[in-house]
């Protein structure tokens, strides 16, 4: 299973990498997204910075709705989704590999949008381990639930806009969570932020458990 995770993680970075979608596309995306949110904001500094951790993951949020769109969207072109029911991978493999690739996406994406919060909005951050368990935790979360659910739309014609619609509400939780924990890293009591920090992992891996399990049946239905 991990051996097949691996060359599935393996083929959809490379393809990332040789198309520059994520980082000509989807990454000056995350950056505008910023920018507007500084220049509506703005002239009230005070709410800019107590904000900003809602701002990034809400930036984070519409990135990874593209990166997971993006990594169901190339195995539609010349058979590939047939090619992978017919590879004799592990179904959870499959899962792990595509949803690690999302991950390592996102993850990449939000060092960019975190720099871009501390800079443009002068956030400061007062609990750096709680940061980085959050975003590890949150991104997980995201990656899992939005592979199972990108392929629950892939087969259908209005994926495109199906898949917001489904994934919107069951990422509510991980928003929140990521959102408060973020609000305790970013100049508030770290201690606070610590059982947000903890639901976002029951989260993730109660959807990476969900998704290892189901995703073959899903994907002979997509």
């Amino acid at each position: 299973m991990f051996r097949d995770a691996t060359l599935i993680a393996g083929k959809d970075l490379r393809v990332e990498l040789r198309s520059k979608v994520t980082l000509q596309q989807v990454a000056p995306f995350a950056i505008l997204v910023l920018i507007l949110f500084g220049v509506a904001l703005d002239p009230d500094r005070g709410i800019l910075t107590r904000a900003s951790a809602g701002l990034f993951w809400v930036a984070v949020l519409l990135c990874g709705l593209l990166a997971i769109q993006r990594a169901f969207t190339i195995e539609a072109a010349d058979g590939g989704r047939d090619a992978l029911r017919l590879s004799g991978l592990d179904p959870a493999g499959i899962f792990l590999g595509k949803a690690a690739a999302i991950f390592v996406q996102l993850a990449a994406l939000e060092g960019v949008l975190a720099i871009g919060v501390v800079v443009m909005y002068g956030t400061a951050v007062t609990g750096v381990v709680l940061l980085l368990a959050t975003c590890l935790a949150a991104t997980a979360g995201l990656a899992a639930a939005g592979t199972l659910y990108g392929v629950l739309a892939a087969g259908l014609r209005v994926r495109e806009t199906l898949l917001p619609i489904l994934l919107l509400p069951v990422l509510a939780p991980v928003l929140i969570g990521a959102t408060k924990a973020f609000e305790a890293a970013l100049g508030g009591a770290a201690a606070d932020g610590w059982p947000w920090c903890g639901l976002l992992v029951t989260f993730a891996l109660l959807y990476t458990t969900f998704g290892t399990l189901a995703f073959g049946p899903l994907l002979e239905e997509s």
